[in-house]
């Protein structure tokens, strides 16, 4: 397969046209981290040329559920999501030099969806940016995100359908594993609209490294990587194989008819990545012997297959072949001393939890000085334009091609060149309504 022979392209960025790095995925390679460093550093990269359409992570997240029409709940608390990815697309378009748009289930997207989201960012200077990692790490911990997103499925009983399917030319639309980590048939989809030097792979180390990560996507940015603070960046971690064993068991007794942005809020978020991911892990679950030669083939072909594609490599395919050292493979099952532990650990959390709930505490805000008449002022129209009320009353009609323009409007005012005011903290994305990244793929 050759990436910039897949198909004709919608045509060339014109004059002054602005970069856009579109960054797709894949789950579970690093993308939670690069995202907070780049959310993080908001004002660094600004004065670098690099801006991020919308006002925080969740902006983004919105923009794929649209783009991949992804169902809503009517129960669920989130805002509707029609017509957000023409505003991040607009305002994308409207950067001074570059902008960032981050999601990794972008990976998913069909078809149709990739060709609307590339028809939307027309006339741009478009770049496609995939995060890849090792098969054999990834399987374990995609697995484990299922388990963190509802499902109570056993390891091997998800495995086997995900090792069936994978010879199967239509494989993404039986798989959702494969919806979000064929990488060659998501490199296929992309390359019919920008040409192969314009579509990235960015390797993750096989032994975790933040800074290289990080380095390797600021050299695709074509930005200097230093100067960047990667201290607040959280790493999406998998859980341990013990810790995940009693989240499946829990998942297995909830009620069937609990919503997913419930489950969202109150147990992935205070469970799974509050509490579990803090236990120490017990080692990721291995590979059955009879499926370890089929992954170690199947990254074998993967390697190759980017070899000869033609796209731009920032790190070392040979970090996508299988890894050698077993050492952190938990061959067993979980220990049930170590279910008891993880139980412990998220009993103490719900109890808490339920008690700030029911006797929320004062707290006390201090104001800080106004400063001069002109900072006054400043703030004034950051909390008019990017206020609560606002903000709600411009999604609910965002299905409106007027308001869609009048928000890129907006943005464009509060997030001109030069200035980065800091909004009040945004809730953390996984807090945001429906859908889990195994559910929504």
């Amino acid at each position: 397969m050759s990436a910039g022979t897949a198909g004709p392209r919608r045509g060339e960025p014109g004059p002054g046209a602005a970069r856009v790095f579109l960054h797709v995925g894949e789950p579970k390679t690093g993308t939670t981290f690069l995202q907070d460093v780049l959310w993080g550093n908001r004002p660094v990269l600004a004065a670098r040329g690099v801006v991020l359409p919308g006002y925080n992570r969740r902006d983004h997240i919105r923009a794929r559920r649209d783009l991949r029409d992804e169902p809503r709940q009517a129960s669920d608390l989130a805002d509707p999501w029609a017509g957000e990815w023409d505003v991040l697309a607009a305002q994308a378009l409207r950067a001074p030099v570059a902008a960032v748009i981050s999601d990794e289930l972008l990976s998913a997207c069909t078809e149709q969806q990739v060709d609307r989201a590339a028809r939307s960012l027309a006339p741009a200077d478009v770049h496609i940016i995939v995060t890849a990692r090792a098969l054999d790490a990834v399987l374990p911990a995609a697995w484990q995100e299922t388990i963190k997103c509802g499902s109570s499925i056993g390891w091997e009983a998800w495995l086997r359908p995900v090792a069936d399917t994978a010879p199967a030319p239509d494989r993404r639309d039986r798989s959702a594993f494969w919806a979000a980590h064929d990488t060659l048939a998501i490199i296929q989809l992309w390359s019919r609209h920008v040409p192969a030097d314009h579509v990235h792979i960015i390797t993750t180390p096989r032994r975790r490294s933040p800074q290289l990560l990080w380095e390797r996507l600021a050299s695709v940015l074509g930005i200097d990587p230093s100067g960047v603070d990667l201290s607040q960046a959280r790493s999406n971690s998998s859980l341990g194989h013990a810790e995940t064993e009693f989240l499946r068991r829990v998942n297995e007794r909830l009620r069937a008819d609990v919503p997913d942005w419930f489950y969202t809020r109150n147990v992935k978020r205070i469970l799974a990545q509050d509490v579990l991911c803090a236990q120490r892990g017990s080692g990721r679950p291995a590979l059955p012997p009879e499926l370890l030669a089929w992954a170690a083939g199947e990254a074998k072909l993967r390697c190759t297959e980017l070899a000869d594609s033609g796209v731009q490599v920032a790190g070392d395919l040979a970090e996508l072949l299988a890894d050698r050292d077993t050492a952190r493979v938990l061959p067993h099952g979980a220990e049930p001393a170590a279910m008891v532990d993880a139980a412990v650990a998220s009993a103490v959390a719900l109890a808490g939890q339920l008690y700030q709930h029911m006797y929320p505490a004062r707290v006390q805000v201090r104001r800080p000085p106004l400063g001069s008449s002109r900072q006054v002022l400043s703030h004034l129209e950051w909390r008019l334009l990017q206020g609560r009320l606002m903000q709600r009353g411009l999604c609910l009609a965002s299905h409106l091609r007027t308001v869609r323009r009048l928000r890129v409007v907006i943005w464009r005012v509060l997030i001109r060149p030069g200035r980065q005011p800091t909004p009040a903290p945004a809730r953390r994305p996984d807090v945001i309504g429906a859908g889990s990244a195994s559910k929504a793929a």
